[in-house]
């Protein structure tokens, strides 16, 4: 984690710095809090308020499309996969069920850097939970993937300065 922040230049630090602080001020969970996102390639440091994350980085949530997600349930259930598909074919139509099979297989094809919707929403959960009382905030920062890799986007929770730092993954 060291690295991660000597290798910011001063003014990246010291945003960082700022936007811990409003993060250590702020009364509660809100959508204004800060989300540091950097572009390694680009060396840009942005602030990202939480409620607009999902449009700046959208999650992949094409394994979430209803059309899967009743196709699972009926597999989970024992259904044969034929019979599974001719169903959704039957609740949703052949034409349907293709295209969120297709935007499935296409997101998987390009990669989505790990960042899935059920990775988005523990990481709101992970970020709200902080904000309850006596617990210590930490700022989120996301270092994006390179473009055309298939490695994940890296999620680091940088601690206010005196304090530990912890780090997990995307």
């Amino acid at each position: 984690m060291a690295e991660l922040l000597e290798a910011l230049t001063f003014r990246q630090r010291v945003l960082v710095e700022t936007w811990s602080a409003e993060l250590q001020a702020a009364q509660g969970w809100s959508g204004s809090l800060p989300v540091a996102l950097l572009e390694r390639c680009w060396l840009r440091l942005q602030r990202v308020p939480v409620e607009q994350l999902a449009a700046v980085l959208p999650p992949d949530a094409s394994g979430e499309a209803p059309e899967l997600v009743r196709y699972r349930a009926w597999i989970d259930a024992g259904q044969p996969a034929w019979s599974a598909q001719v169903r959704c074919w039957q609740e949703f139509g052949q034409p349907a069920c293709q295209d969120a099979l297709r935007r499935f297989w296409d997101h998987q094809d390009r990669g989505n850097h790990g960042w899935t919707l059920q990775t988005y929403l523990q990481f709101l959960e992970t970020y709200r939970r902080q904000c309850e009382p006596g617990v210590t905030r930490a700022l989120p920062l996301i270092v994006l993937a390179r473009g055309g890799q298939r490695e994940a986007h890296r999620l680091h929770w940088l601690a206010p300065l005196g304090q530990p730092m912890r780090h997990t993954c995307a």
